[in-house]
């Protein structure tokens, strides 16, 4: 047994040193640890907040739901603008770009479950969001800039998209002639969850 811890903590120490010195002063970046907190304490919340909300009505959430999609909104238009132009429309290609070592500039479920729609927390959506910050650790460690950002600038427009969609159905009845593109969305998450296979 202390052979196997050996060699786990080995090829930890190990990994490490391949890290990108760029990002070792960076909050939450000097250990895996934190991160994969955050996603084991997301899927205990997932799976005990059903039963907690089980004798409780429905929260009306429709103001709160506005401002959230807003703000994703502009977080993901954010995102995809970085991811364009610190890269994708700088010189990127579609093929295989090298991890950029150097300092060039090139280089939400609550809700579901207050309103109590479970039917929309599937499994597919937790576990995309449970293992995030877990494997974004390891993106930004070790595998910074070049062609492994494509997943992440089609994730925040794949994103920027369904929180505009969010925003105007949390509106109401009288934005949903707005939504007229709904059934192009899936197809949407199927192209940017089929891209970091």
């Amino acid at each position: 047994m202390s052979s196997i811890v050996s060699q786990a903590l080995d090829g930890y120490k190990s990994m490490l040193e391949k890290a990108d010195p760029r990002v070792e002063n960076w909050f939450m970046m000097q250990s895996p640890l934190p991160s994969l907190m955050i996603c084991l304490a997301y899927f205990v919340f997932v799976w005990i907040s059903p039963m907690l909300m089980k004798d409780r009505k429905p929260m009306e959430l429709r103001q709160v739901l506005i401002i959230y999609n807003l703000a994703m909104v502009a977080l993901s238009s954010y995102t995809f603008y970085e991811f364009l132009m610190s890269g994708w429309l700088a010189g990127y290609s579609l093929g295989c770009q090298p991890v950029d070592y150097s300092n060039s500039p090139q280089a939400v479920r609550v809700f579901f479950i207050l309103r109590k729609k479970n039917n929309q927390v599937s499994f597919l959506h937790v576990f995309h969001h449970g293992i995030m910050p877990f494997s974004w650790w390891f993106g930004v460690k070790l595998v910074p800039g070049g062609f492994g950002t494509f997943h992440s600038l089609l994730n925040s427009f794949i994103h920027l998209m369904m929180y505009t969609y969010y925003g105007l159905s949390a509106m109401g009845p009288a934005f949903h002639k707005y939504l007229w593109w709904k059934k192009y969305m899936t197809k949407m998450q199927i192209v940017r969850i089929t891209s970091k296979i």
